[in-house]
């Protein structure tokens, strides 16, 4: 009886994770030490990057160039995998990504501005350095936190007509950067990036989530771009980014980092992010790690931070969660009430499975990586 119950329960939460090609990367994949050396190789080999951004969006490039220039004392660093090769001279720096930086001016603008979609069609139909070009992404700048709803469902649809004018081509959505002074109207405009990529399995590069979490896995509700965080009344209670630095080892735990408007950890996580992203783009299935993981109706959501597993649900609902290993055998059960919850402590490393069962009788299923 016990094989059956195993064997049944692996299988029912093994199937929940065929997902279509939506691809997350968010603060859980700001993580270096999980990304293989082969995923790296197969991304410098695979990926031809176009990328618009202005000042925000180039935390991503100076956080990867710093990176580069790193040496093996930093934790999860895996020597010279990690080089870039500016488009326009490709080869410069010997087998490394080609992203062609900055390949039109400007970001996705303000209010239902499209100019990037024009940027874009003509680069593709008529710039010759277009010809190898797979994946393209753009990045906000102010845009984000300065937008209405309409104007973040243009955004959506002109990025899915693009998708269907160049099917060949790997599109990048993103979230906007934190704005303390525009919380709320960045939060909402946010939050419809992301329902709209989670209903159509969009890839999803979640700029603001990066930078709301300190890589111990705390959260900051009321955040800014440069790390500061703030209560509910706005009264500002330090930066995470500075305040976790200061308790780590530079050029062990962290390394500095020239990022604009920001910190140097903020820059650092957005180039281990941005390197999941390329890995995830080229084909690594980020090893269970990067899949949706709020992909239902009751938006659950379930992530590793260091040895412990945190379930985090939307609104206020009550829920039994019950967490198995592989072999089937339960190691917990739980009734949870609040919003986020940890679940057991020190889980050993491996594979896990989640089920929440609410009140009203809805399961969901989940399955999760600790490393």
């Amino acid at each position: 009886m016990k094989t059956f119950f195993s064997t049944a329960i692996l299988g029912l939460l093994l199937s929940v994770q065929t997902f279509g090609q939506g691809i997350l990367v968010d603060h859980r994949h700001a993580k270096l030490e999980l990304i293989p050396v082969w995923a790296l190789q197969q991304a410098t080999e695979k990926l031809h990057i176009a990328y618009g951004h202005t000042l925000y969006g180039s935390q991503l490039m100076t956080g990867m160039t710093e990176l580069e220039n790193q040496d093996t004392i930093l934790k999860g660093y895996k020597g010279d995998y990690y080089c870039w090769n500016y488009y326009e001279n490709p080869g410069e720096n010997g087998p490394c990504l080609d992203i062609f930086d900055r390949f039109r001016p400007g970001d996705l603008g303000y209010l239902g501005e499209t100019k990037w979609a024009d940027y874009t069609r003509e680069f593709l139909e008529n710039d010759p350095k277009s010809e190898d070009i797979n994946v393209i992404v753009w990045a906000w700048g102010d845009g984000c936190s300065n937008n209405t709803v309409e104007g973040i469902n243009t955004y959506l649809t002109t990025m899915n007509q693009l998708e269907s004018e160049y099917p060949d081509i790997q599109f990048v959505y993103m979230t906007g950067h934190r704005d303390i002074w525009r919380d709320s109207i960045l939060k909402r405009n946010n939050q419809l990036i992301r329902d709209y990529c989670i209903a159509n399995d969009k890839i999803l590069y979640d700029f603001a989530d990066i930078e709301s979490w300190d890589p111990d896995g705390k959260y900051f509700k009321y955040a800014h771009y440069n790390c500061n965080y703030y209560d509910e009344k706005l009264n500002k209670l330090g930066n995470w980014a500075t305040e976790w630095e200061n308790s780590h080892v530079e050029g062990v735990d962290w390394f500095y980092s020239l990022t604009a408007n920001s910190q140097s950890l903020n820059g650092n996580l957005k180039a281990y992010s941005a390197w999941w992203l390329w890995c995830r783009l080229a084909g690594w299935d980020g090893d269970g790690v990067g899949t949706w993981e709020n992909k239902d109706e009751n938006d659950v959501h379930i992530y590793a931070s260091g040895k412990n597993i945190v379930l985090r649900l939307s609104g206020r609902q009550t829920a039994r969660v019950s967490v198995f290993n592989l072999t089937g055998q339960q190691l917990l059960s739980e009734r949870v009430t609040e919003t986020e919850s940890k679940l057991g402590t020190n889980f050993p490393s491996g594979i896990y499975f989640i089920r929440v069962v609410f009140s009203d009788g809805r399961t969901v299923s989940r399955k999760i990586y600790l490393p």
